[in-house]
């Protein structure tokens, strides 16, 4: 991700993340003070793993904070109430048919940082998500995947609730 990306997120998700690095911040760095303070107490530094180990763990720590910081500084809030209803758009809710196996798919159209497969939130940026935007409901479209290339016909649109 460029530094200069504008990171487009639900007001939901921008508090989940914003809790998640209060929480990083806090009682993870307060966790990560107490393993080194444990791990130095056990005597020479410059033969203890233990040691080694969490100041590694405590690097990884602020490297994730680092992102999140840069991420939240790089935030652009939307709303589903701004999006148009009648093309799929990032926060649109599509329900697809998979041409050759007869079977309904309903997918929302979320950023990367968003995207949930199991939640069937999907990236605009991966293949079917970038495939889908700008479609209107009746259109075909053919989507290369990692497994071959799928047909899906766009049965209806909506707004993320």
């Amino acid at each position: 991700m460029k530094n200069s990306e504008i990171v487009y997120l639900t007001r939901s998700r921008l508090v989940e993340i914003e809790n998640e690095l209060m929480e990083l911040k806090t009682n993870g760095r307060k966790l990560m003070a107490e393993k080194i303070a444990e791990a130095r107490s056990h005597g020479d530094l410059s033969e203890n793993a233990e040691y080694d180990a969490a100041k590694e763990a405590q690097s990884h720590l602020e490297f994730k904070i680092g992102k999140l910081e840069t991420m939240l500084s790089r935030v652009k809030i939307i709303s589903p109430d701004e999006m148009p209803s009648d093309e799929v758009y990032i926060l649109s809710v599509v329900k697809v048919r998979d041409l050759s196996m007869k079977e309904d798919f309903t997918y929302t159209l979320v950023s990367p940082e968003e995207a949930d497969f199991e939640l069937d939130k999907i990236s605009v940026t991966s293949p079917i998500g970038n495939a889908l935007l700008g479609k209107k409901i009746n259109e075909t479209v053919e989507i290369t995947v990692p497994a071959g290339v799928i047909k899906y016909k766009i049965i209806d649109i909506s707004k993320l609730d």
